[in-house]
């Protein structure tokens, strides 16, 4: 494959978006119309950006802020047609774009929203939260491993990679950080992985975490979700949690972690998901000890907690039995959260 083959491979999501350069969207159209490989993946991005974007809506004649967001995020457009597992990312992206749309030319984008974040900062820490899977997938061949990521703690290094990745995005315009965060969401979900479950159940370790790459797309849908509740609460607008069939995919990855992190030696706990019957309720820690203690979240507040939105104390909860082995299990579950 020759370097100018390449090269327009890697401009394909950015034409997809309609974020190419003044001289790439000369160059990028004469490849594509000798191209067959290439026009074919072209179509396919921009038919996941299209189902991503929908049409804009009108304001509501209240013209409240609410009202447009809960207008924009009750009909946000379908999601790509993705297998059961990307389903939930692909409809994290759909909301963020919604919420992105409906208060872009407010000028919000200096808001504080976390950490020492503002909204810009936020969607260019999504870039750097999407790459690991991204380039797992092949899809961004050409960006650099974190820095010492050989040595280095994959915390340190993460750490040190998302704060390069904002600090790249903020001397850009956020409209460019919209369409870059876009451009790789819609590879991500143009990837065979997103649609095959057979070629998404290989295992693969991103983020310090050895997980089926189906897996990481819900840890992908389960950040972006988290950060559009960030955005939203700093501007005052109301974001509606995930479906319920994504809220459990959410829930569910989350537990399973959370009882590996315990590890088998915890004092076991009897832990329950309200709302998801009989099959919502896991005995998490040693399975040689009598239960020492019940514990039991609403599906949104634990999923706060292991996105690190609650303290271990603060979270709202049912508990009975040993305090210590519930404390034990509150703050394995708030350590979860890397950012």
């Amino acid at each position: 494959m020759s370097t100018h083959h390449e090269r327009m491979r890697d401009l394909l999501a950015a034409w997809a978006v309609g974020a190419l350069t003044p001289a790439d969207e000369k160059t990028v159209p004469l490849h594509l119309a000798e191209c067959e490989s290439c026009a074919a993946e072209a179509e396919r991005l921009r038919e996941t950006v299209r189902l991503l974007d929908g049409p804009r809506r009108p304001s509501p004649a209240n013209g409240t802020a609410d009202g447009v967001l809960a207008l924009a995020l009750r009909s946000r457009p379908a999601a790509p047609r993705v297998a059961r597992h990307a389903a939930p990312y692909a409809a994290a992206v759909a909301g963020l774009r919604s919420l992105l749309r409906e208060v872009e030319g407010r000028g919000p984008w200096g808001t504080p929203v976390v950490h020492d974040w503002d909204v810009h900062a936020t969607v260019a820490h999504l870039i750097a939260a999407d790459e690991p899977l991204a380039r797992h997938l092949g899809l961004v061949a050409r960006t650099p491993e974190p820095a010492g990521a050989g040595d280095t703690p994959w915390r340190d290094a993460w750490a040190a990679r998302t704060a390069e990745v904002i600090a790249h995005e903020h001397r850009r315009p956020p409209e460019e950080t919209v369409a870059a965060w876009t451009a790789q969401a819609a590879a991500l979900l143009a990837a065979p992985e997103a649609t095959d479950p057979e070629r998404a159940a290989r295992a693969t370790t991103l983020m310090g975490a050895r997980l089926p790459v189906a897996d990481h797309f819900v840890v992908r849908a389960f950040e972006t979700w988290i950060h559009t509740d960030d955005i939203g609460r700093a501007l005052g607008l109301v974001v509606p949690p995930p479906p319920d069939p994504h809220l459990w995919q959410l829930v569910r990855l989350a537990v399973r972690v959370l009882g590996t992190a315990l590890g088998p030696a915890a004092p076991p706990v009897l832990f329950a998901v309200a709302g998801g019957g009989s099959d919502a309720q896991w005995v998490l820690g040693s399975e040689d000890e009598p239960v020492r203690a019940e514990l039991v979240l609403e599906p949104v507040d634990f999923c706060l907690l292991v996105g690190g939105r609650y303290a271990p104390g603060e979270v709202p909860r049912g508990a009975t039995g040993d305090a210590r082995a519930i404390d034990a299990v509150l703050e394995e579950a708030a350590s979860l959260a890397w950012l």
